[in-house]
């Protein structure tokens, strides 16, 4: 009988176990199945590896492979024998194995649910995080294949091997005999294990942009022999920005005596580089591109940004060029943005790099700045740059990153960058496209805890560049889903700098309540209504006149800033004329001097063709001692602010000005850590001031929630084992369907959520039997689609008390709308009177499950009132998503009508995000209408669609998206 082992491949090359993943260092690598065909590679690999790691792989001296382990090591049956490699280059750098065994240890099948597993890491290559990723991948594919345990013998002294198993995160146990540290370790995804995994992916990602935006030598390859063009721009503005590190230009067609362009030195080629390259932007022709990409991959530079165009934005021949250019470049380990980029540029005083398009460097300041669109990449920079129109002041860019079709690095991955970085206090985002919502609104409610983050997202169908996963979601929907994440949702660029420069000079605002103080009346009232427009809780405006002096203003700012019951404060100022009127410079000095006394409230400014206020504002001289000593009812200057000082919630903007002096408590931090935060706003009408304060009080209220989001309630009547039995069951079918009534009852019924029974009637006799069996009074509907829930067209009649009654409701019934065929009547019993509500989930293939709730009817129907929370969803979401529809009111005594029992409600929600969420086979859900009563909640009406669930990469190994 042959063993397992001998037997000839069960299973076609299983392709879809093949991925690029970013490795600790932010290199790449390919992970693939070993086959038959890798025999010289395993060799090749084996012969690089060091006595010392081969003795930790075999427990003995094993200096060469031979020709039966190569044999061994290459033939698989995809099932019960798997290897997988990672691969740079086409060559291997580490290897992962497991062979199934069964209870005796001996090789073994099915039903046998355990495997030995073993790695191998060439030496050159241990620390990146090598075998960490491949041990998720051999996992994950064990769990495809029914394995559930891996077993490893391991040696006491490969303390490495035996950290990689220990911190992977997994339930385990450990023992030791002869000699021989043995783990044993169960496959499941654990809290702990998704935890290490993702923390592990933030890191290689962060690393992975961060050799992008902050090289130590860069190449611009495609430089033109006289000026002008990309790639002698983008050289010049590298060269200008003042790059401390290596820089080098490259054209093939350079003469061979050519030794130097504009002061750089020039290569026909990075091969002919001596010293290493860490960052190469391309600026040629799209059809050299992959020539260039090689040369760079067998040169060792870590990344690319390419500009170059006539990728996938240029039709199906364009997309192709475009996946082939990932798929090359990943080979050699690196990562790209672009095609079609404009660049990126870093202002950190110690990088000072602009690769990209940009003829000036931007200033230095606290704001991460990402766009996919070049143009709309120099629209955002050119308003953060410039003092004059609209939002302006000294607020600059820490890093910018436009990354074109973003067929590689995308906002994702930029997000991992900047959550940690500390140059970086406020992110702001134009999104034409979300390749992969799930994942982003993971990293998006990671970031806001730590940092405001602002979202331009586009409406239309994405760029003809962008690899974009479908959705079946309203643009409302994932708008309503990225808040939840605490994403600051605006819809221009103007607002995205109105709230980036307000959250980057400005603490975020306590609560809603806002003072208004000015000297022009119609301009403070303005401002009061624009505030209730925006849902905050504005105090009469305090009017100055327009004779205000400097001092009476500071006075009057100072005052609302003591004031407990004020949350922010907008100024509102005009120009005065008159012989007592202030200056720009010296209403600019009260006013920040009187928010320096206070700096945990922030303050905005209202002007209206003050042409110098603005820079007085944001101007970084007066923010020294000295300046502040001098202003109006100061004596003494403000007192510096230490950083432990400021609010939890704050934005974090530290400072920008370089000669601020150092602070004896924490000499990183400068004595004013305040000052440039405390640089005031200015706005040049009421609405955009107002707007940028609402949503930052939005923020900060989503701030406080988050830290304490709640809980997922068990509830002891779940039967959550028999639901996946009755699912199995119903699935076995169909690949997809609507299942029926009873069905959907009993399944529902499994979690705690009752409906009420309703009986077909295709009779009057059979309704007045339906009747008498649910006791009257009753309710008689038409379920035909295009009346059920319709009650505005007469199809439900309710209350009926008698069979006389219902007989007449049935006449009157097939006499307006057709046959009892047509209409498919039944009979109900009467709930309790109440709101009339609607339950939905629905899981998406891009955004996960989706729970929705609003007012049935018109409301949701013609007016879109619904409010939707990702599932699982846990109580204190449960509360905010019923409190969050416009219609909410009519819930909690309106008009003094009756409040209804929300707390069942909620209880419902719960209910339902439990099940979807316990069986993803659960495709669909809607329970309409859900009738919530002074005492309960009643579901009248369910619906149930089943399918097999879509694939969840989230809860999968780290990859990089396929191309």
């Amino acid at each position: 009988m042959q063993s397992p082992a001998d037997r000839h491949d069960r299973h076609e090359y299983p392709a879809h176990w093949e991925a690029d993943v970013v490795l600790r260092d932010g290199g790449t690598a390919r992970i693939r199945p070993i086959t038959v065909d890798d025999a010289d590679r395993l060799v090749s690999f084996y012969e690089q590896v060091s006595d010392e790691s081969k003795y930790y792989r075999f427990f003995a001296p094993y200096p060469r492979l031979s020709a039966k382990d190569v044999h061994r090591f290459t033939h698989h049956d995809f099932v019960d024998r798997v290897g997988l490699a990672a691969t740079i280059g086409g060559e291997f750098i580490a290897t992962v194995r497991y062979d199934r065994i069964g209870a005796d240890g001996l090789p073994a099948s099915a039903p046998a649910d355990e495997a030995e597993v073993a790695f191998l890491v060439q030496d050159a290559h241990q620390g990146r995080g090598v075998a960490s990723a491949l041990l998720e991948h051999i996992a994950a594919v064990a769990r495809e294949r029914g394995i559930r345990r891996f077993a490893a013998e391991v040696l006491p002294a490969n303390t490495k091997m035996i950290k990689v198993f220990t911190d992977a995160g997994y339930t385990q146990k450990r023992s030791f005999e002869d000699g021989v540290v043995r783990l044993e370790f169960d496959l499941e995804p654990t809290d702990r294990s998704l935890a290490v995994q993702r923390a592990r992916e933030q890191r290689a990602e962060a690393r992975s942009v961060r050799r992008l935006l902050a090289p130590g030598s860069v190449a611009v390859v495609g430089v033109g022999r006289a000026p002008g063009g990309v790639g002698r721009s983008v050289l010049g503005n590298i060269r200008d920005a003042g790059h401390p590190g290596r820089l080098y230009a490259v054209n093939k067609a350079f003469p061979e005596d050519l030794k130097e362009v504009d002061g750089v030195p020039a290569y026909r080629s990075v091969r002919d580089i001596e010293g290493p390259v860490d960052l190469a932007v391309v600026a040629v022709p799209a059809e050299h591109v992959p020539a260039v990409v090689s040369e760079c991959g067998e040169h060792g530079v870590q990344g690319l940004v390419v500009l170059s165009a006539g990728y996938a934005e240029s039709g199906p021949e364009g997309r192709e060029r475009q996946r082939a250019l990932v798929q090359l470049a990943r080979a050699y380990g690196m990562r790209i943005i672009g095609p079609n980029a404009f660049g990126v540029i870093n202002t950190a005083p110690d990088v000072l790099l602009n690769a990209s398009l940009a003829p000036e460097m931007p200033r230095p300041g606290r704001i991460g700045l990402f766009t996919q669109s070049g143009a709309i990449g120099i629209a955002l920079l050119s308003r953060l740059h410039r003092r004059g129109g609209g939002v302006t002041g000294v607020t600059g860019v820490s890093t910018f990153v436009s990354a074109g079709n973003r067929a590689d690095v995308s906002g994702n991955d930029v997000l991992q960058y900047w959550y940690d970085d500390p140059e970086t206090d406020v992110v702001l985002m134009y999104l034409e496209s979300i390749g992969n919502p799930r994942k982003f609104t993971r990293l998006a409610r990671r970031t806001a805890a730590a940092k405001p983050l602002v979202v331009v997202q586009g409406v239309g169908s994405a760029p003809q560049g962008h690899a974009v996963r479908a959705t079946r979601l309203p643009h409302a929907t994932v708008s309503a889903l990225l808040r939840q994440a605490g994403v600051i949702r605006v819809d221009t660029i103007t607002e995205l700098v109105d709230a980036g420069l307000l959250l980057a000079r400005q603490p975020l605002p306590a609560g809603p309540r806002v003072a208004i103080v000015g000297n022009s009346e119609s301009l403070g009232v303005l401002t009061y209504d624009r505030c209730l427009a925006e849902g905050l809780r504005p105090s009469p405006p305090l009017d100055l006149t327009t004779g205000a002096t400097a001092e009476d203003f500071h006075r009057a700012l100072s005052r609302a800033l003591a004031d407990e019951t004020c949350d922010a404060v907008v100024v509102t100022a005009i120009p005065a004329i008159g012989e007592g009127s202030p200056g720009d410079a010296e209403l600019a000095e009260a006013l920040r001097s009187a928010a320096a006394a206070v700096p945990g409230k922030p303050v905005l400014v209202v002007h209206v063709e003050l042409g110098g206020l603005a820079e007085a504002l944001s101007a970084a001289a007066s923010t020294s001692p000295q300046a502040l000593a001098k202003a109006p009812g100061v004596e003494g200057g403000a007192r510096p602010l230490h950083p432990a000082e400021r609010l939890p919630a704050s934005a974090g903007a530290s400072p920008e000005s370089p000669e601020s002096p150092e602070s004896p408590e924490s000499p990183e931090s400068p004595t004013l850590e305040g000052a440039d935060s405390r640089l005031i706003p200015a706005y040049p009408a009421a609405e955009r001031a107002v707007r940028a304060l609402a949503e930052a009080v939005k923020y900060g209220q989503w701030r406080r929630e988050s830290a304490d989001p709640g809980k997922v309630p068990e509830y002891d009547d779940i039967d959550e084992k028999g639901a996946a039995e009755l699912i199995e069951g119903l699935l076995e079918r169909g690949q997809g369907l609507t299942i029926g009534q009873a069905q959907t009852c009993e399944l529902l019924e499994k979690y705690g959520i009752h409906v009420r029974r309703a009986l077909a009637a295709p009779t009057p006799d059979a309704a007045a039997e339906a009747a008498r069996a649910l006791g009257y009074p009753v309710a008689l509907k038409a379920t035909a689609p295009h009346l059920r829930h319709r009650a505005d067209l007469g199809g439900v009649r309710l209350d009926l008390a008698d069979e006389e009654q219902l007989r007449r409701a049935y006449a009157e019934l097939t006499e307006l709308f057709g046959q009892p065929e047509e209409l498919r009547p039944v009979v109900q019993g009467m709930a309790p009177r109440g709101v009339d509500t609607v339950v939905r989930a629905v899981i998406d293939p891009a955004a996960g499950a989706v729970l929705s709730f609003g007012l049935a009817g018109a409301a949701s129907q013609l007016l879109g009132d619904m409010a939707h929370r990702l599932i699982p969803v846990t109580d204190r979401e449960a509360t905010s998503l019923v409190r969050s529809i416009r219609t909410a009111p009519l819930l909690f005594g309106w008009r003094g009508s009756t409040p209804v029992d929300t707390p069942a409600l909620e209880e419902l929600l719960l209910r339902v995000s439990r099940l979807v969420d316990d069986h993803p086979e659960v495709v669909a859900v809607t329970l309409e209408p859900v009738v919530v009563a002074q005492h309960g909640a009643s579901v009248l009406g369910a619906t149930l669609r089943l399918a097999p669930p879509p694939a969840r990469d989230d809860l999968g190994p780290r990859t990089l998206p396929a191309y």
